[in-house]
């Protein structure tokens, strides 16, 4: 689907950054190029996703959320950390190591992005900084407090929205003055060419092991499988195990106050062209979610190719809708998800569809203030 000789998914990707930036886009190019065909990357990574992270996850049958159906979670928020991100910072922080970086900067929207590149910085001996709005920080709080316990600076971003958008920006403003010495850890498969395509591949451990284990499990692939979708690292890394199969449906599930790929349209956003939220003039507008990390008013390339060529589906869920769908998971089946992920649920139990694969990307602990203030 991508052209890697120039980062495309189609029309979409590329690389649109200053030129201070194309130096270190190139050397992590090259590095990736090299590093995710040597076997001994392959090993280390392995090991560490095994022992570290605590792969593979469970693909759990619920017993009471549908009748008429039959639903599985990929329970990514049993991975270490909470959350499907620790997959793609365990990855990066192998390849910043490779090529020299002593230093990492991050963006975090959620949180969960965050606490893994802390984490994986302190795994491997390595200074962080992470960049996150203000607004996010409040109501994220138990996310910032274990970056901090974990090592990591947290800077506050204080402007526009004080939400994922301005810390993207902020992080790339870091990177530009300190790109010598510092790797930026993109948490999401957004971004310069590339980090669509590197962020993808490290999160594809997600649907290799779906595929295998519905398989197992039920001796056919599924009818649908779905995903939520803000930046789509979960969706991208799930989607990329049934791809191929053209009887399976793949559906996206954005937050309606930031449906980028529902109501948006083609624009550069943080270094590469994709489907995002803008005026008629081309500013972009602000998005919204009771989610922190789906309120981000663009979306991964690879996605908005999907879209357009109709291989995926992507439909809105309103935070109402994801918070009816976060108390019913946890009231029938004793699993606290985090909200990103309870609006694909709200979909999928909707879906006319007899096996459905749902993407668990994350654990609900850091939204428990949210939900309960509501």
């Amino acid at each position: 689907m991508t052209s890697l000789d120039t980062g495309y998914f189609g029309p979409y990707g590329g690389r649109y950054v200053p030129e201070t930036l194309v130096p270190a886009l190139d050397e992590l190019e090259r590095g990736w190029r090299e590093i995710k065909d040597d076997p001994g990357f392959a090993l280390e990574l392995a090991g560490l996703q095994r022992d570290y992270v605590g792969r593979p996850t469970p693909l759990y049958r619920s017993e009471r959320l549908a009748e008429g159906k039959s639903v599985y979670l990929k329970r990514e928020d049993l991975c270490h950390t909470g959350a499907h991100k620790i997959n793609n910072a365990l990855g990066q922080a192998l390849i910043a190591r490779r090529l020299g970086k002593q230093r990492i900067v991050a963006e975090t929207g959620a949180g969960q992005h965050g606490v893994a590149a802390a984490t994986v910085c302190a795994r491997f001996g390595l200074d962080c900084v992470v960049y996150m709005g203000s607004e996010d920080m409040a109501r994220q709080a138990p996310n910032v407090e274990r970056m901090r316990l974990l090592g990591a600076e947290v800077s506050a971003v204080e402007f526009g929205t004080r939400t994922l958008k301005e810390a993207t920006s902020e992080a790339i403003r870091d990177w530009i003055t300190n790109v010598e010495t510092t790797h930026y850890m993109i948490g999401s498969c957004v971004g310069p060419h590339p980090y669509p395509e590197l962020v993808g591949e490290l999160q594809a451990v997600i649907g290799r092991e779906a595929r295998e284990q519905i398989l197992t499990a039920e001796g056919r692939l599924p009818d649908a499988v779905v995903a939520c979708v803000g930046g789509g690292s979960n969706a991208i890394g799930l989607f990329g195990g049934f791809v191929d199969d053209a009887d399976v449906r793949l559906v996206g599930v954005e937050a309606a106050g930031a449906a980028s790929l529902g109501t948006g349209r083609a624009g550069v956003l943080h270094g590469a062209r994709s489907s995002l939220l803008a005026d008629d003039d081309g500013q972009i507008a602000d998005a919204h979610s009771i989610s922190a990390g789906l309120d981000y008013p663009g979306v991964g390339p690879e996605h908005a190719f999907l879209r357009d060529s109709g291989r995926a589906e992507y439909v809105p869920a309103t935070d109402d809708e994801a918070l009816a769908a976060f108390h019913l998971l946890a009231e029938r089946e004793g699993i606290i998800p985090a909200l990103e992920p309870a609006h694909a649920l709200a979909r999928a139990l909707e879906l006319d569809a007899e096996l459905v694969l749902v993407g668990l990307s994350g654990r609900g602990d850091k939204d428990l203030a949210t939900v309960l203030s509501r």
